[in-house]
């Protein structure tokens, strides 16, 4: 990969690291809404990949490949801030299921099922599920939830800045058990879902095959237990 000046080659590095810094956009794309394109973060990680290579030094202790990827990783997140790929649409879709779920844990005094759901937003259970559907790539801490505003990029609410910022709040050892609680008390297929996705980092066709169910059904269920979560964590937010 060097050159006869002992120079990192571009054109080596390139057809190395290529294949990786695609497949780093696949995965990330894979748990974001379908308006996201792997392309336009595969051509963004690019970028980012000769900018590491235009600004690494051989002295400086890193390995290149350490050093590059998080200089990929943090071009697809600026990519992802430039272009606020969370529609408004799907804020507002997650923030009316988590008020119906309140609403109906209020009156239940229990986890409301999906049918109960569905009934106090006064929708037809398949409406609802694509309801559920239309609000994948929701998270569960927005940085807006701290703010005035409301209207926060996607990335302003998880990529951490320099000095304080809301999101330290994620390394508070009483929202981890808050959340360890809120998580333990899902219903159990939702339950499922959330350490397939998260702990063992399954994508959702494989969950779905674990599951017996579909894809497009395991996306309902993430969206329903984020929602769920997020109504339990409101005292953290």
């Amino acid at each position: 990969m060097y050159t006869a000046h002992g120079t990192l080659d571009r054109d080596s590095v390139v057809e190395r690291y290529g294949p990786m810094v695609r497949r780093i956009a696949s995965q990330l794309a894979a748990k974001l809404p379908a308006n996201v394109d792997p392309a336009d973060l595969a051509q963004a990680g690019m970028i980012g990949l000769l900018d590491a290579l235009s600004r690494y030094e051989t002295g400086h202790g890193a390995q290149f490949e350490t050093f590059a990827m998080q200089r990929v990783r943090g071009a697809m997140l600026d990519e992802l801030r430039g272009s606020d790929w969370l529609p408004r649409s799907v804020r507002r879709a997650q923030r009316t299921i988590e008020q119906a779920i309140h609403a109906a844990e209020q009156k239940l005094q229990r986890a409301p099922r999906e049918t109960e759901i569905a009934a106090e937003l006064g929708l037809r259970l398949d409406a609802y599920q694509q309801m559920l559907a239309d609000a994948r790539g929701a998270q569960l801490v927005y940085l807006d939830d701290f703010g005035d505003d409301g209207e926060e990029g996607f990335l302003d609410r998880h990529v951490p800045a320099a000095g304080t910022d809301p999101t330290e709040i994620l390394g508070d050892a009483g929202f981890t058990r808050a959340l360890v609680d809120a998580i333990e008390r899902l219903p159990e297929r939702e339950r499922l879902v959330m350490g397939m996705y998260y702990e063992q980092d399954m994508n959702l066709k494989e969950i779905g095959a674990v599951l017996g169910v579909t894809e497009s059904r395991v996306s309902q269920l993430h969206s329903q237990a984020v929602a769920r979560l997020r109504t339990q964590m409101t005292v953290w937010t």
